[in-house]
């Protein structure tokens, strides 16, 4: 059985406070963008995960599809899986792959063996696992809170535009993006903000974690600079990093940014 695990990025994020729990508060937009893992399962003697495509950095061990799969078997009897997931998706872009895997691979499993899991069971699972995990069961455009785990309808539909994503050849580790804030509640939460036209986003909506990852990482804030320079409509950093999108009006090619990154068109 085989599920496609997409990705998303980050319209706008504000970091508002630390948390007790080690966490912090924050307010973003989820929206799902057409880039894929491929993920499957079958039947197997032992449970297992073979990731083919871009490498996984880490011990198999810490495999966020094994843990998923943990989690559901603790309450269910669900007999051993071969997991082969075709990685696809940038690691350490921001664009949440891992979550997307572990949150399709809890959807494989409640059809393959009729859990009868709804979809608010599956999200409570799928917050155990990651904060932004539980976003990718419904898999729609969200205002998210809390640790990003606490979601809002949003009426949001960007289909008529030409989205790029750009990954340099940079890991940005979320754990320390995060350490080099400075939370602080925003004049105007993004709710409001993200209802603007997408033409005045450039001047509304931001990312708190911009100005920290791009001081370490120069090359990623010329990379923004590169898509405004073609012409985008709006331009961002998405999650912590180190992927950026661009929103054009039109289709694009940017030969030059293909030099030096990975880019993906038309997501």
């Amino acid at each position: 059985m085989l599920a496609f695990a997409n990705a998303k990025i980050n319209l706008g994020l504000n970091v508002i406070e630390k948390r007790a729990d080690g966490y912090h508060n924050l307010e973003t937009v989820f929206y799902p963008v057409k880039l894929y893992d491929v993920l499957e399962i079958t039947d197997a003697r032992v449970t297992s995960c073979q990731v083919r495509g871009i490498d996984i950095p880490g011990e198999m061990t810490d495999n966020i599809c094994l843990k998923a799969f943990a989690l559901l078997q603790q309450d269910f009897e669900i007999p051993a899986q071969q997991i082969t997931l075709l990685k696809n998706i940038p690691v350490g872009a921001g664009l949440g792959g891992g979550s997307a895997d572990a949150a399709f691979l809890i959807k494989l499993l409640n059809t393959k063996f009729k859990l009868g899991l709804t979809l608010g069971a599956m999200e409570d699972y799928a917050r155990i696992l990651g904060a932004d995990c539980a976003f990718f069961i419904r898999n729609e455009p969200v205002f998210a809170t809390g640790k990003g785990d606490r979601f809002s309808p949003v009426s949001l539909e960007l289909s008529k535009y030409f989205m790029v994503l750009v990954k340099p050849p940079v890991h940005v580790a979320t754990a320390a993006a995060f350490g080099t804030l400075r939370p602080a509640f925003p004049e105007t939460s993004l709710q409001e903000l993200i209802k603007l036209p997408v033409n005045e986003w450039k001047k509304a909506l931001k990312n708190d974690f911009e100005q920290p990852v791009f001081l370490k990482y120069p090359e990623i804030s010329q990379i923004k600079d590169q898509l405004y320079q073609a012409g985008a409509t709006f331009a961002l950093m998405s999650g912590s990093g180190s992927g950026v999108f661009a929103i054009f009006e039109e289709a694009v090619t940017l030969p030059q940014l293909e030099k030096d990154n990975k880019v993906f068109y038309n997501i």
